[in-house]
């Protein structure tokens, strides 16, 4: 069974309450229930974790070395300003699927770039709560593939 781990950057606990034109007013326990679902279905183990601390985030990284096949990661604000998870992912070897709610490329100019899509396997934007159901399908797709090579 494929192990993957789930990681939520900063303020997304807060989702439901948090700016809703953007983000919804789906919270973070929904997104995460309905992932719990999905990922039985696929066969897949998932673990979910959220923080809003960027070296409890890399210790989780850095971990997930040991436990999991894949990482899909919404690292959120941190996107756009953390080489350290950045290097976090590219020292690990594991593949990680980077997920946003909204579409960053529509946003501000400074959401626009990402440290993380570069040492990410791909990028999923745009599509909220589906974001995270489509970057699972994404890392199932990506391993199984692996599995045949």
């Amino acid at each position: 069974m494929l192990k993957i781990l789930v990681l939520h950057g900063p303020n997304l606990n807060l989702l439901g309450l948090r700016e809703p034109e953007i983000y919804g007013k789906t919270t973070l326990l929904d997104i995460n229930k309905e992932m719990m679902e999905f990922a039985k279905k696929e066969g897949m183990d998932i673990t979910i974790k959220q923080s809003n601390f960027e070296g409890e985030l890399i210790q989780m990284i850095h971990e997930a070395m040991e436990d999991y096949d894949a990482i899909v990661f919404n690292p959120a604000a941190f996107t756009h300003t953390s080489i350290a998870l950045r290097d976090a992912i590219a020292a690990v070897g594991v593949p990680v699927i980077e997920v946003h709610l909204s579409n960053i490329y529509k946003r501000e100019a400074f959401r626009r770039h990402s440290y993380i899509s570069e040492v990410s396997e791909g990028v999923i934007s745009g599509f909220g709560k589906d974001s995270y159901l489509l970057g699972l399908k994404a890392a199932k797709n990506l391993l199984s593939k692996k599995v045949k090579k």
